[in-house]
């Protein structure tokens, strides 16, 4: 059963100025736990999801612990408004250390980046 008339989007920093195009928005930073609570309080044809990448899907799913679920991918471009979203912002800093390890198969890997995400829930207010 749908939460509202209006589904939550999920949405990534690549496509999130897409939304922001006209009407005033309120944002707030959201905890890990916070957005999986959001999230899991939606059923499945009440969440939209604007991102197909697979980097993302994995913070989503493996890191937030969100369980897996076959959201409809949509590539909106407007929210509507009293309408939610949750945007996950990817960060890649260079790794100010490159240590080397010796992966299961024996071949050696470097550290070349960091990376952080972060949670943001946002709404259109008009």
């Amino acid at each position: 059963m749908a939460r509202s008339a209006l589904p939550l989007i999920l949405v990534d920093n690549a496509n999130i100025l897409s939304l922001l195009g006209e009407g005033e928005f309120k944002f707030n930073p959201l905890s890990f736990e916070e957005a999986k609570m959001i999230i899991d309080m939606h059923d499945d044809d009440d969440v939209i999801k604007c991102f197909s990448g697979y980097e993302l899907k994995q913070v989503v799913f493996n890191y937030l612990k969100v369980n897996e679920r076959d959201f409809k991918y949509e590539p909106l471009t407007e929210m509507k408004v009293g309408q939610d979203a949750i945007t996950f912002k990817i960060y890649r800093t260079p790794s100010t250390t490159q240590p080397v390890i010796s992966t299961g198969d024996g071949i050696e890997a470097k550290k070349i980046e960091n990376v952080y995400v972060t949670c943001l829930h946002f709404s259109r207010l008009k």
